[in-house]
């Protein structure tokens, strides 16, 4: 009878999180789509998006900047928290994330060169070669930190050779923007600083494509995620190809920070506040529960501070990496703490 008892409120607490965490993402869509420097009623909105009614102007901004916005925010929101889920679960330390770990900076390092390289000859770069292009920067980022595990037992001395990894590849994409003509200097300042603005159609397509697919991939191997959890002996033993699994984890992540960068520039500490905040509130590690749950997370999160960074000094904007950083470092220090008193 007690444990019938204990697994009914753990199911209560993960319908009641899961719903909360729904009626914040609806306010938060309404929200980004209804504020913003001209203000858009329910009423109009409604009949904006579900009956071609409205004022020109309105159906301009819904359609062509806040509804792509909003969704770009959405998807990529979702795609850094995992990919955070997925470093913390790879190296088993609270605070690995794509921005900590140097991945983000190397991805943003390849766009910059990339950018620079092709906006000389062409007008326009394609989706697809953006994301290809990040994704090698990030699994060269990520290979170098691999390396740095093989030989540094200390997980404090990992986070601060991803830390110097961060800065060295920033610095570089500082000093090619310098160098860089006018056109590409531009595009590469709005980039750099992190941005859900200028999203497309055709980019919330693509982004959608590469993030929902690689998402599945691994809510797909959420039985072996928990049972690398509870120790790699213990994950042999049910079966886990080992090394195969990290090859496959570090892809996964890799491929979801590069489609973040690609698109929207180097954002901070989502991946590392978001799946720590997830597990807070449900009060388990379950990859089955937690996975969809913490996309949803990353998602909320993201809308929320792109809505502040879009209003809060309107018409100005502010970077969005500036907003998750300013609401993310505090809840990242109290991980350190809750960790060293634990301990």
């Amino acid at each position: 009878m007690e444990m019938r008892g204990e697994r009914a409120k753990r199911q209560l607490r993960y319908c009641v999180v899961v719903a909360l965490f729904l009626l914040l993402f609806a306010a938060l869509v309404l929200m980004n789509i209804q504020l913003g420097s001209v203000r858009l009623g329910t009423r109009e909105i409604a009949d904006i998006l579900f009956f071609g009614g409205g004022s020109e102007t309105g159906r301009g901004i819904i359609w062509k900047v806040r509804l792509p916005r909003a969704c770009a925010a959405v998807i990529l929101g979702g795609a850094l928290a995992l990919s955070g889920f997925l470093l913390q679960t790879f190296f088993n330390n609270p605070i690995a994330g794509p921005y900590v770990l140097g991945i983000s900076s190397g991805a943003k390092l390849t766009v910059a060169i990339f950018m620079v390289a092709a906006l000389s000859r062409y007008q326009t770069v394609s989706s697809a070669s953006m994301i290809a292009v990040a994704f090698v920067g990030a699994m060269l980022s990520m290979g170098f930190v691999l390396l740095m595990a093989r030989t540094v037992q200390r997980a404090s001395m990992l986070i601060v050779s991803g830390v110097m990894i961060g800065y060295i590849c920033s610095a570089i994409t500082d000093f090619i923007v310098t160098f860089a003509d006018d056109a590409s200097i531009i595009n590469l300042h709005n980039w750099s600083k992190g941005s859900f603005s200028g999203a497309s159609w055709e980019d919330v397509r693509v982004m959608t494509a590469v993030v929902l697919i690689t998402s599945a991939v691994v809510f797909l191997m959420s039985k072996p995620i928990g049972a690398y959890q509870l120790g790699e002996g213990y994950a042999q033993n049910m079966g886990v190809n080992i090394r195969v699994f990290r090859v496959v984890l570090v892809v996964l992540s890799s491929v979801l920070s590069a489609c973040v960068t690609a698109f929207a520039g180097p954002i901070s500490f989502v991946g590392i506040a978001v799946p720590h905040l997830v597990k807070s509130f449900l009060k388990t590690s379950k990859p089955l529960i937690v996975i969809p749950v913490c996309f949803l997370g990353g998602a909320i999160f993201c809308l929320g501070c792109d809505l502040i960074a879009r209003t809060v000094f309107a018409p100005m904007e502010l970077s969005i990496s500036s907003v998750t950083a300013v609401i993310g470092a505090p809840i990242v220090i109290g991980i350190l703490l809750r960790k060293k008193v634990r301990g």
